[in-house]
């Protein structure tokens, strides 16, 4: 890397069950206008825009474009857009920046699951000629996975709800979590998962500000640096992986740099509490890391941008002071089949 980026502001909205009444530009027009007054900028400060989304979730082709109207395109902007989470939309927006093209940066992503089936849709992104045809939905597909680790010993069903329980105690100090509090473990769902195991279904929007070099500290008075940050992905075909490890994310840590010193945060997209177990592990993530301070993908999962979340809830505890190194992950697929991971430091106080 030739410039140092920052990551200088994060906003997000409530994570909601249904927003029926609001359309997805009415659901981010607030965070763009949250993140943006954070650091004074105006839209025209903007040197490059990039938008994390999924048709498939609006039911409609390029539906990402109608999002612009919240950014405002006119005068033209530099723009682009990644049909993944908005964790991918950053990694896009670091790369432009790295470049020179352009000293700051706006990544946003959104998501309204409600409208229809959600376990359905994500059937789309499996193999189209010999499982998709089949419908095994998201959460029998990691019900598989958490049944591997419970047969490989690594974890049983008590533990998983153990992780459940944590995710929404400490989501009751996050005011954007859509489940907070103490929640009954539920009936299973495709067994040995529970509800409590599987992430809620909701809708929501997030954007962070990236900055270059004495930008960023103009803009933040303590920006939240972009030390390292990859992304690797699995095979396609779910019978020749291990459902039990993810070497995809244990590449793309080393690849970032996570395993040159210690980190004290850890923010780990694992929509199932099964999936926490796996990302421990590959992270090498011990009792001394905090994790998932904000109560994780199991108190709030907004498809399309929960991995963007995980990066701006780790920079603004950095913002904030709360820590000085830190991880965030991001996932995408079946079964934890693609990942990212940055690693953000802090300046030292």
């Amino acid at each position: 890397m030739t410039r140092d980026i920052a990551v200088v502001a994060f906003a997000q909205t409530d994570v909601l069950r249904t927003t029926d009444e609001l359309s997805e530009v009415e659901m981010l027009m607030p965070v763009l206008h949250s993140v943006l007054d954070r650091t004074g900028l105006k839209t025209a400060d903007i040197g490059f825009t990039c938008s994390g989304s999924s048709d498939y979730l609006a039911g409609r082709a390029f539906s990402f474009t109608l999002a612009l109207d919240g950014v405002g395109a006119w005068p033209p902007i530099s723009e682009s857009h990644v049909e993944m989470d908005g964790a991918w939309a950053l990694y896009e927006a670091w790369t432009k920046l790295l470049t020179g093209d352009a000293d700051t940066a706006l990544v946003y992503s959104y998501g309204k699951s409600s409208p229809g089936s959600l376990r359905d849709v994500l059937t789309r992104q499996l193999d189209p000629y010999y499982v998709a045809p089949l419908w095994p939905d998201s959460v029998a597909l990691a019900a598989l996975q958490a049944q591997a680790l419970i047969d490989a010993g690594d974890t049983d069903e008590s533990a998983l709800a153990a992780i459940g329980v944590r995710s929404r105690r400490v989501a009751t100090l996050n005011s954007r979590a859509q489940l907070r509090g103490s929640l009954p473990q539920g009936d299973y769902v495709v067994r040995p998962l529970r509800t409590g195991d599987c992430p809620p279904v909701g809708d929501g929007a997030a954007a962070v500000i990236l900055a270059a070099g004495a930008r960023a500290r103009e803009l933040c008075s303590r920006p939240a640096w972009i030390r390292g940050i990859d992304h690797r992905i699995e095979a396609h075909a779910l019978g020749v992986r291990d459902l039990t490890d993810s070497p995809s994310t244990r590449l793309a840590a080393e690849r970032a740099g996570a395993f040159e010193r210690p980190v004290d945060t850890a923010e780990l997209h694992a929509p199932f509490s099964s999936q926490e177990v796996v990302l421990r592990k590959a992270l090498r993530l011990d009792d001394s890391v905090r994790v998932n301070l904000s109560g994780g993908a199991l108190a709030a999962n907004p498809m399309m941008a929960a991995g963007l979340v995980r990066v701006g809830e780790a920079a603004a505890r950095i913002h904030r002071g709360e820590s000085d190194r830190a991880l965030a992950h991001a996932t995408s697929g079946p079964c934890l089949q693609q990942n990212l991971v940055a690693v953000l430091e802090g300046e030292p106080r």
